[in-house]
């Protein structure tokens, strides 16, 4: 247990530090460039997927710190302790092992006594570990919740920007649509009114050869 919360708090450092590289990367780039934005737009989309997976780590570490208390208050009653939920609180905050296994009480069976107290002792110190590991978590997160906040008002210039380009573009694309249908129309004019003139043309050629004709 301790050494998969030592590895993920390893990996995350080292994403933190990636991350972070990357933000003084892009502060030397302009936000008129397609590159650049798309940079940023990408370090901002993987900034935030960063917090939601550790965001989902920092819930299971809370829902396995409350397993573990539950464990170590059923542990300490069936020692014959019946200590509060708040002075259980108490105890393991104060990080102070001695007074956790002080509440028990064990008569007759002193083997019995050494391996309840060594239990608590090593379920309180996982406890102090996985406490320091959720406390870390939580400096991790305002520090990568700050990297995200500087760039939001950078994602909406983004934002701003592309949404400018696709109004752009869509209405470049409708002005093109529109010189082309007026082409197309002119086109067709054309080619009726050259139809109209050979029909003409052929016509008054006819009716001459029919006056040589007659004469």
């Amino acid at each position: 247990m301790e050494d998969a919360m030592a590895n993920i708090k390893k990996s995350a450092n080292q994403v933190r530090t990636r991350l972070k590289k990357i933000e003084l990367a892009n502060q030397d780039l302009t936000d008129t460039d397609a590159e650049s934005r798309i940079r940023k737009t990408q370090h901002m989309t993987l900034s935030r997927q960063f917090v939601e997976y550790m965001t989902e780590y920092n819930q299971l570490q809370n829902e396995y710190r409350d397993k573990s208390k539950g464990k170590i208050q059923r542990q300490m009653e069936l020692a014959g302790s019946n200590v509060t939920e708040e002075e259980l609180e108490n105890l393991l905050e104060s990080g102070k092992g001695a007074q956790l296994v002080g509440h028990v009480v064990i008569e007759g069976d002193e083997e019995q006594l050494k391996q309840t107290i060594n239990d608590l002792e090593n379920r309180h110190e996982m406890f102090l570990n996985l406490e320091k590991s959720i406390s870390e978590l939580h400096d991790m997160f305002i520090d990568i919740a700050m990297l995200i906040e500087n760039q939001g008002e950078m994602v909406n210039r983004i934002d701003n920007h592309v949404e400018s380009a696709v109004e752009y573009t869509s209405r470049a694309t409708n002005d093109t649509k529109k010189a082309l249908e007026y082409q197309s129309k002119a086109r067709r004019k054309k080619i009726m009114m050259l139809l109209c003139m050979i029909i003409v043309g052929g016509l008054g050629g006819w009716f001459l050869l029919k006056k040589m004709e007659i004469l």
